[in-house]
């Protein structure tokens, strides 16, 4: 079963097979005469080679696989086939993107579906090739390049260092997400467990803020704000919030005509307990977060977080 989950983990795209080959002419050492490949990419186990007669059991070595097209300025990823692929079964299937630096994962997407019906015959698009495109978490493609080409530190890469870690603990290891921040400062907050990690960029660099920004990232991973500020939270959600407001304002009784006053006024504590900035700050609750800053440092700010949960 080890050998088995091994092999079909390991990428044999077609014209590329030689990572599985390598693991079952290695497994099958043990079982047969002789093994060898030859100049076509065949990898074969040999068995009793002297006998009178010969039997031949063959098998593919490759898998399904695309090689990457183009990369829009939004950082999808078009593709073009890598032998006989199915198109049409594409649509949410997961992938690994193989690059120089290891590989990234990503889904297939394709046109939502109000907007497949747009159009003047109001018939569905089908999957194509060209409607097809792989989503790996960017938003821009120096960010898919930079994916590919992610170091873990000045020595490994990601991937490398997923290896290194591997061997350590004698388990495959999988980057599940990967997000980046790009600001003047980033501090980094891991809760004990490690079932729970943030990530806060801050506007102002130094050792001077660093414990601040700790600070901050603790209430990302204790608070779980759904944005900096109001103006980061969706329109989506500022819209149910508004009918929620609306109809708790009608079951107790407040006239229709003042129901919406009621609704905004119960959005803003939303935006209080819900937005980084206006939090109440866990250490000091007499403070907001944003007060918090202010008094570390003239115009310190967060300009970004993230927040990541296993459970």
């Amino acid at each position: 079963m080890a050998f088995l989950k091994n092999y079909i983990n390991t990428p044999s795209p077609v014209g590329f097979e030689s990572g599985g080959q390598k693991v079952w002419l290695e497994y099958i050492k043990k079982y047969t005469d002789e093994i060898f490949t030859d100049p076509y990419g065949t990898a074969v186990g040999v068995i009793n080679p002297g006998a009178p007669f010969k039997v031949v059991i063959e098998a593919h070595a490759d898998e399904i696989s695309w090689f990457v097209n183009y990369i829009n300025d939004q950082g999808l990823i078009y593709l073009k086939r890598n032998g006989g692929v199915d198109h049409q079964i594409a649509p949410a299937k997961r992938v690994w993107i193989h690059g120089k630096k290891g590989p990234v994962k990503a889904v297939f997407g394709w046109p939502a579906i109000h907007t497949r019906l747009g159009n003047p015959d109001n018939k569905e698009q089908q999957p194509k090739v060209d409607n097809l495109c792989l989503d790996c978490g960017a938003r821009t493609k120096k960010e898919v390049e930079d994916f590919v080409a992610s170091q873990f530190d000045d020595k490994l890469t990601v991937e490398e260092k997923l290896t290194e870690q591997i061997g350590v603990i004698g388990e495959k290891l999988e980057l599940t997400n990967l997000n980046v921040i790009e600001a003047e400062s980033v501090v980094v907050y891991n809760h004990p467990g490690n079932q729970l990690a943030t990530l806060v960029g801050l506007t102002v660099a130094g050792e001077e803020v660093a414990e601040a920004g700790r600070q901050v990232a603790m209430q990302v991973a204790a608070m779980a704000p759904i944005a900096i500020d109001k103006n980061g939270v969706d329109e989506r959600t500022i819209e149910r919030e508004i009918e929620i407001g609306k109809e708790l304002a009608i079951q107790e009784g407040k006239p229709a005509d003042m129901a919406e006053k009621i609704a905004l006024g119960r959005l803003n504590k939303f935006f209080q307990e819900n937005t980084l900035l206006s939090q109440a700050f866990v250490r000091d609750n007499k403070l907001t977060v944003e007060q918090f800053l202010n008094s570390t440092a003239k115009g310190l700010t967060v300009s970004d977080f993230k927040r990541f949960s296993l459970s």
